[in-house]
Order: structure tokens, then sequence, then C-alpha cells
């Protein structure tokens, strides 16, 4: 869980800045270090030396990101430690973490290093370890989580930048695209097999597209472990944020209407809508509710943690009570509540005589799932939880894979253009189809101008070395290839598409299970493997994440009490409140001291700081849960839990 930034002072002490920076570069600058490495310098963000290391620092001032060769070690643990003892001598954190990455882009070996902070440090450490042939080179990163968080796509480029000298990337530009016979598809069809094995998920629902057409749609194992029924094209998934992309396309469709522009103010449209401050309102176009280039951060603790019951209304009240923390088009900032706010834009619209919610659900019936043919797609959550469905699965605090109940996905509902979606692998790769033949159906009757369905890919904010966000969905360039891609994530689904448009190619992949998400970015790398005879590096890729997701699990269950300390446990309040945010309560189930915040609810577990602090956390399966800080103020019991940019204080019995 993410905690939130520095205070200014403590920030200059911990991170030891220069004033001496170099001129900070108003684009995207590469570079080589004195050893040849290659790398990119991000646009804003100033570059130093420091002894070997070439150092980037972010505007704040509070985040830095040094580059540091170490030759020889016999390590990655001890090129960390030649490293820091370069780059700042004294550094003494704990290991928390000490898992493989993927090997690839030159490098031989790959190991991330995650280091142990406390709480009230609001800061993350850690190290990424590359060796190329017997020369280790160390990406060392120390900063606020808020400053993290926010210029993410700063350091994804990085990290994706670097290279040792001599290399080049593999590219598949102008390589003519094979197509997808059966051999192929079975090739596909193996590499869905092998990597759900290797990372433990029950099932997989996945379709391949080939010349605009669908070549194969099915499924791969059991829609729940210990059941016998499998996964089939008609099997139901959560498909989460891969929702936004249909909510948009109701906004191209409704563009065509003459119902908006996309440069149009939304105050214009819905006069009640308020953004933080009235410029900033003022200053929102129908374009910014989905660019995710608003400057909003994410704030999707406000409805995790909510009291369940809110109305779809409750988007438009949350958004606004929130400021952005960067310029319009500086930064990429994922935010649901705006692609919340879009879809209920799109449905009030269409249906201005309804309620925001039941509009939306109509517009997306009447516009986009009847026409397109989805006859198992919606947003009833009973009618998803019934019949052919995929139960979601998670690891549990020891790292078994378990079943899990979806009543915490449904915290999405109220907020549901974002990412409350059920769909099928039959009706999504319709939907995928749709982008490739540009805004034609599969009987071939036009469902939205070209003009309006390719207005949502055109590349915006940037993302990172190779992507950039257009409306609710991603452009990317994957080894030379433009694709069109976005991914959704609850608790125990995954899901993801992708279509080559040059090459009328495209697939849909649906998972039930947290380590499902390891699975989607090698799908890519085996599909252009197939396609373009690329180096066979997506197995090696999944093999290394099924270790890590074991090495994440083992750290984290050792630094966890489990069953908690008896003695905080004992000296908890049963109920906390956060005014405007919902209650946190504690109640005895079956022997053990159980937690429930809003949507998250499981057995508590404590963790010891290093600071002497001591947080709750809840150990429920899945990877999505709660840490609360123990505390006091005005000598009443209190609970902090924090995510990157924000923090949410509860006060006892209130």
């Amino acid at each position: 869980m993410k905690k939130l930034v520095l205070g200014s002072t403590l920030a200059i002490v911990m991170f030891g800045l220069s004033a001496g920076l170099a001129a900070q570069p108003t684009a995207d600058m590469p570079g080589k270090t004195g050893t040849g490495i290659a790398y990119t310098q991000p646009a804003g963000w100033g570059k130093e030396t420091s002894g070997t290391a070439t150092v980037f620092v972010s505007p704040e001032g509070d985040t830095r990101v040094a580059v540091v060769p170490v030759g020889k070690a016999s390590d990655a643990q001890d090129a960390a430690r030649r490293a820091w003892a370069a780059y700042k001598p004294g550094m003494a954190r704990a290991i928390q973490l000490s898992a493989p990455s993927a090997p690839g882009d030159g490098w031989d070996e790959r190991v991330g290093i995650a280091y142990v902070t406390s709480p009230a440090e609001r800061a993350s450490v850690s190290a990424l370890a590359m060796r190329s042939g017997d020369g280790w080179t160390m990406m060392l990163t120390e900063g606020s989580d808020a400053t993290l968080n926010k210029r993410s796509a700063a350091t994804s480029i990085i990290r994706q930048s670097l290279r040792p000298a001599g290399y080049a990337k593999e590219s598949f530009a102008g390589k003519a695209a094979h197509r997808l016979t059966p051999e192929r598809i079975q090739a596909m069809r193996d590499f869905v097999a092998e990597s759900a094995q290797a990372l433990e998920v029950p099932g997989v629902g996945f379709a391949l597209i080939d010349e605009g057409k669908v070549v194969w749609e099915g499924g791969y194992g059991v829609r729940e472990l210990g059941s016998a029924e499998p996964v089939d094209a008609k099997t139901k998934f959560m498909i989460a944020s891969n929702t936004k992309g249909m909510a948009t396309l109701l906004l191209s469709v409704l563009a065509d209407e003459g119902k908006l522009r996309w440069d149009q103010r939304v105050v214009d449209l819905y006069p009640s809508f308020r953004l933080g401050s009235d410029a900033t309102t003022q200053a929102t176009l129908v374009r910014h509710l989905v660019c995710a280039c608003t400057g909003l951060p994410r704030k999707d603790y406000a409805f995790i943690l909510a009291d369940e019951g809110a109305a779809a209304s409750d988007t438009f009240r949350q958004l606004s009570e929130t400021q952005p923390t960067s310029a319009f088009g500086e930064l990429f900032q994922y935010n649901n509540l705006m692609a919340s706010a879009a879809g209920y834009l799109g449905g009030a619209l269409a249906y201005p005589d309804m309620e925001v919610g039941a509009a939306f659900d109509r517009a997306m019936q009447t516009r986009i799932f009847g026409p397109l043919g989805m006859v198992d797609t919606g947003f009833d959550n009973a009618k998803g939880e019934s019949g052919n469905w995929a139960r979601p699965h998670g690891l549990d605090v020891n790292g078994r894979m378990t079943p899990m109940s979806n009543h915490f996905n449904h915290l999405v509902f109220p907020h549901r253009p974002a990412g409350g979606a059920w769909s099928t692998t039959a009706d999504m790769v319709r939907y995928a189809q749709l982008e490739l033949t540009k805004g034609v159906t599969r009987d071939g009757k036009r469902l939205v101008s070209e003009a309006n369905i390719v207005e949502r890919r055109k590349p915006g904010v940037k993302v990172d070395a190779d992507s950039q966000y257009g409306m609710g969905l991603f452009q990317r360039t994957a080894w030379g290839v433009p694709v069109v891609t976005h991914g959704g994530t609850l608790l125990g689904y995954h899901s993801t598409f992708f279509v080559l448009p040059d090459e009328q190619i495209g697939a849909v992949i649906l998972t039930n299970a947290d380590p499902g998400a390891a699975m989607l970015a090698p799908f890519l790398r085996r599909l252009m493997e197939v396609v373009y005879d690329g180096k066979p590096e997506a197995s090696r890729d999944v093999a290394a994440a099924a270790a890590r997701i074991k090495a994440q699990a083992a750290a984290r269950r050792a630094r966890l009490t489990v069953p908690g300390d008896p003695a905080v446990l004992a000296s908890l309040a049963a109920r906390y409140t956060s005014p405007g945010v919902g209650s946190v309560t504690f109640e005895e189930r079956d022997g053990a001291k159980w937690i429930k915040a809003g949507f998250v609810e499981g057995p508590v577990a404590t963790r010891a700081n290093p600071d002497g602090s001591v947080s709750l956390v809840s150990v429920g399966p899945g990877s999505i849960g709660v840490e609360a800080l123990v505390g006091s103020k005005d000598g009443k019991r209190t609970l902090s839990i924090r995510d990157s940019q924000h923090e949410y204080l509860y006060t006892e019995g209130q």
C-alpha cells in the first residue's frame, strides 16, 4: 500500500539534494553513462553526476534515480551493496524483497530489490540489478511515494531505456506478418495452458482474430478450483477497466449523434459537474474525462473504504472534492472517478430524464452492447454471478491459491463506467473486432464513424517509453509495431485485449486469478513471436513472474504476525469513523479478530515497523487489502489508512 508525500524539509535531509543540477530538458533526452549504458533523461527531470553514478532528480526535488556501474559482483544483492556504498555510503536499510525479473533488453539477468521503510516516512526505496556478461549495473530509486506515483511514467522511461553498450532492441517494424494458421493458433493455445499452470491460474478465456475475423475462441481450465466446470467462450468474467474503452465508445456514438463534442466544456453539457476549484471546473472538456491527463491522482480508496449503498451520483460528489496535483496534459495520472463521470455524462445525454446510473446502463445496452451482439455483457452483479461464470481466486496469507467471494468487486458498481462490466470472451472479441474495422459491426453495419472511434486511440499523454494514453485506450509501439490495447484489474480478475491495426490481428484474454495479471504482457509477446518469428522470450517471462510472485508472498508473510499481536489487538476500539469516508470496525469471528473497512474485510495481522510503529494488515485472500497505522490524537485512538497521495484518518467511536 502506498503512503503520502514527505514534507519538504525531511525530503532535503533524506535525499541530500544538491543545488547544482544540469538544466532540465523540455523533452525526453537520450544519453549514455561513462560506461556506455544507454539511458533516457525524462523531460523536466534534472541530471547530475555523483562519483560514477548518473543521477536523475524529479522536478519536486524529493525523488532520485541513480544509475550506478558496479562491474563484477557475486550476485545481485552484492551488486546492490556495492552500488549503495559508491552512491550513498551508510545506507543501511534491510531488504524487504529480492525477486527475479525476466532477463531481456540486453541484460542476461535482472533482479528487483525492495527495502523496508516505515509508514511515517511515506517513501519507497528500491534497486534493480542488471547483469550483462559478468558486469552489473544498478538502478537505485529513492523518493516520496506521492512523487513516485505521480511520475510513474518518468521512472518507467528511465528503467525501460537502460541498455548495455552495443545492444539493439528487437524490432518487427516493416516485417511481414504470418497469418494465424492452425499450427500458430495451437502455439498460442499451448502458451496459455502452460502459463496458466505455471502461475496457478484456474481458468482463462481467450480469442484470436486474424484478417479481422475470429479464428479461435474458447477457454482453458475451470471456473472454480475444485470444480470440473470448464471455462469456455461464454464464461462470464468481470472485465474491470476494459469497461472504460466501451464507455468512451458510447461518447463516440453520441458525438456522431451531435449530442457532444470532444472539446466541449463538461459544465455546458452537465451543469452540476464540479472538479475542485471553479477554474479547474471551467477548464475541463469532455476529452479530459477520459484522457488520464488532467493531473488528478488515483483516489480508489475513497470508494474501497466507503460504506455500501452509494448512488451513481457519488462519483460527482467525490470529484467536486478533488484537486489535480499536476497541470492539465503534463503527466499520466490514471483516475477512475473521471472515467466514471464520462460514462454517466453519456448516460445523461442519451436519457436525460433517468437517474444517471440507470441512464448509463440503458445507453450502453441500446447503443453499444445490443448493436455489437454482446449478449452476455452488462452491469448486473446478480446476473454476472449466475450460470456460466468464473469465480475470482487469489493467494491467501501463506501464498496458496484459493477461491474468493466476489463481494469486494461490488465496490465498483456506483462507479461502473470505470470498471463494472461483466463480459465473455465471445463478447469481448466482438468489441476488439470493432477496433479493427474502425466502427463496422460483424454484420456489416456501421456503429460509429471512423473519425470518432479513432479519436479515442490518438496518442495523448506519455505513459512510458513506448506507450501513450488516448481516451480510454492505450496506444503502444511494441517491438516497432503499433498496438491498441487496454487492460482491466479487479480482485481476482485480470484481462486485456490487443489489436494490431496494420495487420488486422487481435486477441482477447480473461483470467480468474490475481496471478493472471502476470500472463497478460507475455501473452502479447508470444503473439508477436508467433506472428513475426520473434525470439522466444514469453515463456521465460512467465517463469520469472511465477518465481517473483512466490517470493513476494513469502516476503509479505515473513513481516507479519498472524494472528496479530494479542496486545495490539486488545488495545483496539470496536469502531472507528472518518467523516465523508466511512467506518472501520473490528469483531471476533471463530476466535480471530476481523477487520471490516468499507468493502475490505478479513482476519487481522500486525506488522512491527522499523520506527517502532505498528500497522494492522487485513489478510483475507487476494491482492487488495488494507493497512492501517495504529495511533492516537487528542487522547483518542486512531487509525490512518494511506494511498500514495491521500490519507484517511479514523477516530474511535465517532
